[in-house]
């Protein structure tokens, strides 16, 4: 197999799950289980799997660290900026879901040590640029209601 002798950044897919359609709406985020940012909430989300299409990736990941399944994620925008993670260039695409509501079934899994919901206008100090990704997400999603 031909490799390039190019540096590869790592995928990752990270997803901002909001519900409501007026402000303040709320978020669903995942308080980390695992360094970095160990103990600080982020948006659900994580690497993408050696031969793993992205949206999968972006499914399973939410079902792993929140129990949700089966929603219809739209492929919002890739965040990709050199330093956004401390251990090594990352690219991740963010998927965005806007619901009426909180589904069933929220419990924390995988490398989440919990999951919750938090009005988007009281959010806790974030892990990586996810503070940034749920600007963009509240954005796109008021212009798209």
């Amino acid at each position: 197999m031909y490799t390039y002798p190019y540096p590869r950044p790592a995928v990752s897919v990270d997803i901002a799950l909001l519900t409501g359609r007026t402000s303040p709406r709320r978020i669903l985020l995942i308080r980390r289980k695992n360094l970095p940012f160990q103990g600080q909430w982020a948006l659900p989300g994580g690497f993408v799997d050696q031969d793993e299409d992205l949206e999968p990736a972006a499914q399973r990941e939410l079902a792993e660290e929140t129990g949700i399944t089966g929603l219809r994620l739209t492929q919002m925008q890739t965040f990709g900026k050199p330093g956004r993670d401390p251990r090594g260039h990352t690219v991740s695409i963010v998927y965005l879901s806007v619901l009426d509501s909180e589904p069933d079934g929220l419990r924390a899994g995988s490398d989440a040590a919990e999951a919750r919901w938090f009005s988007t206008d009281a959010l806790p100090t974030l892990a990586f640029d996810h503070s940034n990704i749920i600007s963009v997400a509240l954005k796109r999603a008021e212009r798209d209601s």
